[in-house]
């Protein structure tokens, strides 16, 4: 199952997230072929002010089981979190 998730920093949550930031992205690693593809959201100065995921897990459970350990969520970075289905049909410009 593939999944889209738009996750959005907290007032405030600059510092903190660039303090977090190696964990995640080691995190980010370890899950390997689970990542799709991933990247900041900009606001209109360019600093980052959340997330977008695109993943692949078995379930909903196991993409549940991975944000309940993601740096950003366990530290409070992330305060809104959206996860919605997603088929991916092209990837990099290829049928997937």
């Amino acid at each position: 199952m593939q999944f889209v998730i738009k996750a959005y920093d907290g007032e405030g949550k600059l510092e903190k997230r660039m303090e977090v930031r190696p964990r995640h992205l080691q995190g980010m690693a370890e899950l390997g072929s689970h990542v799709i593809c991933a990247g900041g959201l900009l606001d209109e100065s360019g600093k980052m002010k959340g997330s977008l995921l695109v993943t692949e897990f078995k379930d909903r459970e196991e993409l549940d089981a991975y944000l309940a350990k993601e740096p950003y969520v366990v530290e409070k970075v992330w305060e809104k979190i959206e996860v919605e289905r997603l088929n991916v049909v092209i990837l990099k410009g290829e049928k997937a």
